[in-house]
């Protein structure tokens, strides 16, 4: 922890910060300075040291660790924030801590997962060192009524952030897809604990996959017509990772502050960038393999897709299950 409070006091400084700078700060010795500074060189950092200036950062490695997230949050930022090297599922590591009573706001992110979780128990590809895997506990207020939307407004926090940082405008399909020239780039998986005995909501863990830094030959050639990253999509352009997952942790602490009275403007924005809307579609239940066919008409009011079957010819509005869309991801 030492090492990532003077990594931030480093990174946040606008020019030298002095070793008695940061020495008084946080409390440690000027010897307790010093071997914090070489261990952050250590890891690839080029820190230029001064005896009479201090310590300027000149270059930084591609990485994602506290150090970096604490240089650009708010120093008084609800809940925790924890960053490994590896995990099974940022969601499974956060749902413990949950159980042990971390406090809402609460992230939990790693540069690996081994058992990264995506829909219907399909796999998230995870690698090291390119993409963002993020958890965010959520303990709201509302009933289950109003949590279903949760999915839907955690798409249009990425977007913003995804659109501050990296500067592309991406689409949303329903209900929990980023895509970005047609290639999913993004995706998020959201689990809800009930209490027993009341059947109230506990807490909701919202887990975010983003698809950075990644090459088109970095993912399975059968994946590659479906997805990408935005560094592929954007002519191999490398992103900052970790000014991207501070930017999006900012988003999803405004995203809570708002729930759920700012409906209104995650409304409108996901409407306008779902590509979904007015497509042909199949609809796959839980109960059934063979789907059902029909035209998306409308996003509603609660976020649900309405859809006019083929079958029927009637309107339904489809709140769960998988929706495949003419013309992405093998579906024609």
């Amino acid at each position: 922890m030492t090492r990532d409070k003077v990594l931030a006091m480093i990174i946040s400084a606008d020019g030298y910060v002095s070793g008695e700078a940061i020495s008084r700060k946080l409390g440690i010795t000027r010897a307790a300075v010093n071997a914090a500074v070489k261990q952050i060189k250590e890891l690839g950092y080029d820190i230029e040291s001064s005896t009479r200036k201090g310590y300027r950062l000149l270059s930084s490695p591609d990485l994602i660790n506290a150090g970096e997230l604490m240089a650009r949050l708010p120093e008084d930022r609800p809940g925790e924030i924890k960053v490994y090297d590896t995990v099974d599922s940022t969601n499974t590591v956060l749902k413990e801590l949950a159980r042990q009573g971390a406090p809402a706001g609460s992230v939990v992110m790693s540069e690996e997962q081994t058992g990264g979780k995506g829909r219907r128990g399909r796999q998230f590809l995870s690698p090291s060192g390119t993409g963002i895997y993020l958890s965010y506990l959520l303990i709201p207020s509302t009933g289950l009524k109003d949590i279903s939307e949760v999915t839907a407004w955690t798409a249009v926090a990425v977007r913003d952030a995804l659109s501050e940082v990296c500067g592309v405008a991406c689409d949303i399909k329903w209900v929990n897809d980023l895509l970005l020239n047609r290639h999913k780039i993004c995706g998020i998986l959201t689990e809800l604990s009930i209490v027993g005995e009341s059947g109230d909501i506990e807490n909701v863990i919202i887990g975010i996959g983003i698809n950075v830094n990644e090459k088109t030959e970095d993912f399975p050639e059968e994946l590659r017509d479906i997805a990408s990253s935005i560094s592929a999509e954007s002519d191999g352009r490398s992103f900052p990772r970790s000014e991207l997952a501070a930017c999006l942790i900012r988003k999803l602490d405004i995203m809570a502050s708002e729930w759920p009275e700012g409906k209104a403007r995650y409304l409108e924005e996901y409407r306008s960038a779902c590509i979904t809307n007015g497509a042909k579609v199949a609809v796959y239940s839980a109960a059934s393999d063979t789907p059902r066919t029909g035209t998306a008409v409308d996003i509603n009011p609660d976020f649900s897709l309405q859809v006019r079957f083929d079958d029927t010819g009637n309107e339904e509005k489809v709140r769960s299950g998988e929706v495949s869309v003419r013309g992405l991801y093998g579906y024609t």
